[in-house]
């Protein structure tokens, strides 16, 4: 059949005819629907591995990567199936991440290419080969490229439920069923959610302070044995410590780039503890001033209220009109409230303030002093550089109320 189109290919080539040419994209189409669509068959020299890579510098990658390969010298197979692809060219793509409904795909590319990247920015791979027999094999190759089919490749992305790294264990499950057996030897804890992300990311990060505001109460739950694997390093652990049929699911391990682990250091001056700090020296300082002149700094009330108010707009639409399952039940909202919005431009502008409006300040201390009880009782757990923001808040409350009781 081979030779037959290669004749009729070099016959097409080397004529002019128009009728000719049309034969010619007849039959590259056939060949392309028919024949190269077609899954091979994977001989006994294949292999299929999970590839773990190391964390890098850039938030997107600041919790690694895990994506599986598939190689078969005999055929000169070497591919990477990758779930974690997306696209910012996508419509509505920031949008789209705001509201939880974040699109990624599973691309397929050759192993040289998807390891330049990780050779550019000096990440560490390492590989575990899978003890599979030679039918699980094409099973899970069949899987891949099904999963590869444009109506089938786009998934619904949940950065802790449903990410390229907990979907390893998804997979396995999904194809070996109970076969596959997760071990919890190797965890001396569970964490949870929040505890799980903060071991990736350096506390006093501007990253971890929006990631710790923006998470509801709902990841201070502590993750189940296979939730820990939305992290590739606890995925690339579980591995080692899990079984198919009673025997070690990884055959054996190696390191494809071996790199050391990127160090980040963050520079203080640009942390948000530091500028929080400064922010409540600074309200300290204004204040004893107001106090001093019996005065009142409409400008830093303004501002005060204005940026709580709408953090907390922003909080409430995580909660109640997106469809992110880490965002609902954030008490956040009890220091960014989003009423402060409004009171912003109802108070500061007006000479006298209503009444109601001492109430308000009452309620809103007393907010603060709840938020700090959920702390303490570990129903949420907040970020410890929010500590002088809560301070600087408090600060003022108080010394507004004093100053404008009639």
């Amino acid at each position: 059949m081979t030779r037959h189109v290669l004749f009729i290919l070099i016959f097409v080539l080397t004529t002019s005819r128009m009728k000719y040419r049309i034969l010619l994209f007849a039959l590259l189409f056939l060949v392309g629907k028919n024949g190269l669509s077609q899954i091979p068959t994977l001989s006994d020299k294949s292999q299929i591995s999970l590839l773990t890579c190391a964390a890098g510098d850039e938030l997107y990658y600041a919790f690694g990567h895990s994506a599986f390969r598939v190689q078969d010298s005999a055929l000169g197979i070497d591919v990477v199936y990758n779930y974690g692809t997306f696209d910012f060219n996508r419509p509505n793509f920031y949008l789209n991440f705001v509201k939880g409904k974040m699109i990624y795909s599973l691309s397929r590319r050759s192993f040289n290419r998807f390891l330049f990247d990780y050779e550019m920015e000096k990440r560490w791979v390492k590989e575990q080969i899978l003890d599979l027999t030679l039918p699980e094999k094409n099973k899970l190759l069949a899987f891949f490229e099904n999963n590869y089919l444009p109506e089938n490749r786009d998934y619904l992305y949940d950065p802790l439920l449903n990410n390229c790294s907990s979907i390893t264990g998804n997979i396995l499950l999904e194809q070996f069923g109970d076969a596959i057996v997760f071990n919890d030897s190797h965890l001396e804890n569970r964490f949870t959610f929040r505890q799980l992300v903060r071991q990736n990311l350096e506390i006093n990060s501007w990253a971890s302070f929006g990631i710790d505001v923006a998470f509801g109460s709902v990841v201070d739950r502590k993750a189940t044995l296979q939730e820990h694997m939305f992290l590739p390093y606890y995925a690339m652990n579980q591995l080692k410590n899990t079984t198919k049929s009673g025997k070690p699911l990884v055959e054996r391990e190696r390191t494809v780039l071996d790199y050391n682990e990127h160090t980040k250091n963050g520079f203080f001056p640009l942390s948000p503890l530091f500028w929080f700090t400064l922010l409540l020296l600074f309200t300290l300082i204004v204040t004893y001033l107001d106090y001093k002149h019996k005065a009142r700094s409409k400008w830093l009330d303004f501002s005060l209220f204005l940026i709580t108010g709408l953090i907390g707009t922003f909080l409430l639409l995580l909660w109640v009109a997106a469809d992110h399952t880490s965002t609902p039940k954030n008490f956040n909202m009890l220091w960014a409230f989003p009423l402060n919005l409004i009171v912003a431009f109802i108070f500061v502008f007006q000479s006298q303030p209503p009444k109601w409006f001492f109430k308000y300040l009452q309620i809103a201390l007393a907010l603060l002093g709840i938020l700090v009880l959920l702390w303490i009782f570990k129903v949420q757990i907040f970020s410890p550089v929010l500590i002088p923001l809560l301070l600087t808040l408090a600060v003022r409350y108080g010394y507004i109320l004093k100053f404008s009781k009639p």
